[in-house]
């Protein structure tokens, strides 16, 4: 399942990440890698608002579409 698809206050843990190389890394600062847990916070305005080793981050949709998750 892709973190765009997942429901708000579930968590997951991090399956992989696809996408362009440039994403991958950029993704890969924030902690979000293979086996990292994730909590959705909340969607706004086509931004997900995501919960990884006590932090809190905006991505976008594109980016979400990227995170596969262990369903």
């Amino acid at each position: 399942m892709l973190l765009s698809k997942a429901k708000i206050g579930q968590t997951f843990n991090i399956k992989s990440v696809e996408g362009k190389e440039k994403t991958k890394k950029f993704l890969f600062t924030l902690g979000c890698f293979e086996g990292e847990e994730v909590t959705l916070i909340s969607k706004l305005a086509g931004n997900f608002v995501i919960n990884i080793k006590d932090s809190r981050y905006a991505i976008d949709e594109n980016m979400a579409k990227t995170i596969v998750l262990d369903a």
